[in-house]
């Protein structure tokens, strides 16, 4: 009798944790606070993955892996890029990495849906603005060109990377840091490679503006940093003479502190960059409805 009862428990718990993505049973033991900092990396992972896909392909997650999205609605936006073939390249790796990584975050805890993501030509084109201080014209447009894209990846990649530089040592769980240290190193490689093709076009004219794409960086970074609102956090390619790599070199080409320690944000400052508007209670942006998960959905509920 004992021994039914015990099939009869396994077999209920077979069922609930199978799933199109099942998630480890670890995670009902892990620290509520690490399941809602993986949780909350979701939501950049799911702006990665549909940028870089519809960059690259013109289509995004739901042609890939249907099941990833859960039923999230469709991004706004999103168009395959005028790139070569070295670059689209690059970039469809980028995005398969992201499917990937959504994958390995939902096998470990449940996540959510896809939000709603705003990927389009115009929220790219008021980021710019803001960095800029002013309409550009022609507005900005990330799927023109190969540099215009770069500028536009330039963007998004970073901030998860400092979101997951800020998450690591908080975490309790050794599963869940083997994941976010995995996830870590390729978000890291991943800015390293698109700064690096910047930074060889550094000195060149983004047309039609007459502005050096290196110029551009440290305008978007300038405005990662006032949008954080928590002090320096992130570098362009261009920096002050001699303030580079332990203040010897003249070139930026990955971001770091005086050690050339990666910079880590916490979930509000990377609400408030992603946002658009330096809040993390008002959603806009990337995300209009707002980021998915406890921590985004708490800063939401506190500003009603």
């Amino acid at each position: 009798m004992a021994s039914i009862q015990v099939m009869l428990c396994f077999f209920v718990l077979s069922i609930l944790v199978t799933r199109s993505y099942p998630f480890n049973p670890i995670a009902n033991l892990s620290p509520k606070s690490d399941i809602e900092l993986l949780e909350f990396s979701l939501n950049l992972e799911y702006l990665e993955a549909e940028f870089f896909l519809h960059g690259a392909t013109g289509r995004g997650i739901d042609d890939v892996d249907p099941e990833l999205a859960q039923g999230g609605p469709l991004p706004i936006g999103g168009n395959k890029a005028v790139l070569d073939a070295f670059t689209r390249d690059i970039i469809l790796q980028f995005g398969y990495q992201e499917v990937g990584h959504l994958r390995a975050i939902k096998r470990t805890i449940e996540g959510f849906p896809r939000p709603l993501l705003n990927i389009s030509k115009e929220v790219f084109a008021e980021i710019v603005d803001s960095a800029f201080g002013k309409s550009l014209q022609p507005p900005f447009d990330p799927y023109a060109n190969v540099i215009n894209f770069l500028l536009a990846s330039y963007v998004i990649p970073y901030v998860g990377l400092t979101g997951y530089v800020g998450a690591n040592p908080k975490l309790q769980n050794a599963t869940f840091k083997k994941l976010v240290g995995g996830l870590l190193g390729v978000e890291s490689g991943q800015d390293a490679v698109i700064r690096a093709m910047l930074y060889d076009s550094g000195h060149l004219q983004v047309h039609p503006y007459e502005v050096t794409v290196a110029t551009f960086t440290d305008r978007i970074s300038s405005l990662r940093n006032k949008l954080g609102n928590e002090g320096l956090r992130d570098d362009g390619l261009g920096v002050p003479r001699l303030g580079g790599t332990v203040g010897r070199t003249f070139g930026n080409v990955l971001a770091g502190d005086r050690d050339s320690l990666a910079y880590g944000r916490t979930p509000q400052e990377i609400l408030r960059i992603v946002y658009g508007g330096g809040d993390e209670h008002v959603p806009g942006g990337f995300f209009p409805w707002g980021a998915h998960g406890r921590i985004a959905k708490s800063y939401l509920k506190s500003s009603m």
